[in-house]
């Protein structure tokens, strides 16, 4: 089932299209990686099922039922650009915030302590934010984010300024809330976060979607049926129904070929004609990376 569906959306702002009859479904208890170039649309499809501004065209269903202002108190929102008060003290923010979502000063109080021993920012509350780090900052914004535990988590950008550990941090946190049933929107650059957390991706370029689908067919839909190998000798009398697409040396003495398997070929069939002639040091399969993948989608999209 899925928690989001948006059908046939389009946006306009003056003489600029934002999105031209978009059409996505993100499923319950996924994390879904709405994905593309600054500029693409995502933040205004992002700005649209938040309710911030409205489709032209088009229709958003959240939970089976049309979108609408019931709905807000289900969603937690983490925009790009960071909108917390300054001069309020991070405590008495963080409890005005968790209010306006619904909670009462006793649940959210409860709740703001775990967070504040799991975030170990317990000497944080009488804090003003302008004296936090940018760091610090995005802690506590993310906590704003998730405290009323909603049923869709919108993160934009959500790594953005942080340091490794701290990444790490937010990371293991967003799998512990997909754990406990939310479904989270994860907007990025990062392809390398995408590939490692997202089950379903969608990529919108010029306003449009040019794909979409669960991570692991996609990745499937991308094979190039291509092999590497690292070894030393010489691999130039292969069987013709492989073709050597590049062949380089090593720095320290082996080379690695990529090999493309014509048709009716298979791997293991390779192997064994590859270990009559050379010692092998690695085989495996070229996957393409999300990061090719979102290139490859990119590039392929005709000029307007």
């Amino acid at each position: 089932m899925n928690i989001i569906e948006v059908r046939n959306v389009t946006k306009e702002y003056s003489n600029h299209i934002a999105l031209d009859d978009v059409s996505i479904s993100i499923p319950k208890g996924s994390i879904f990686g709405l994905l593309g170039p600054n500029g693409a649309g995502k933040t205004s499809l992002i700005r649209i099922i938040n309710q911030i501004t409205g489709p032209d065209k088009g229709e958003i269903l959240f939970d089976g039922q049309l979108l609408n202002s019931s709905h807000i108190s289900r969603i937690g929102y983490l925009p790009e650009e960071r909108g917390l008060y300054k001069k309020m003290k991070v405590g008495e923010q963080l409890l005005y915030l968790a209010q306006l979502k619904g909670l009462s000063q006793k649940e959210a109080m409860d709740k703001l302590k775990t967070w504040f021993v799991k975030f170990d920012i317990k000497t944080w509350w009488d804090k003003s934010v302008s004296d936090l780090s940018k760091g610090m900052q995005q802690k506590v914004q993310f906590v704003s984010t998730v405290l009323h535990e909603p049923d869709l988590i919108i993160l934009d950008e959500p790594f953005s300024g942080f340091d490794p550990i701290n990444a790490n941090l937010i990371r293991d946190e967003i799998l512990e809330l997909k754990q406990k049933g939310s479904t989270i929107i994860f907007s990025t650059h990062r392809m390398e976060t995408v590939e490692e957390l997202c089950d379903n991706i969608a990529l919108i370029h010029k306003a449009k979607k040019v794909l979409d689908g669960p991570k692991k067919l996609i990745k499937e839909q991308f094979k190039t049926h291509t092999y590497f190998v690292e070894y030393k000798g010489h691999i130039d009398e292969l069987d013709p129904i492989y073709g050597i697409l590049e062949e380089k040396e090593l720095e320290d003495g082996y080379y690695r070929a990529n090999i493309h398997l014509g048709e009716g070929a298979s791997p293991n069939a390779l192997l064994l004609n590859l270990v009559s002639k050379v010692e092998i040091r690695a085989f495996g399969e070229n996957i393409p990376s999300m990061s090719d993948i979102f290139m490859r989608s990119v590039n392929e999209v005709p000029e307007a």
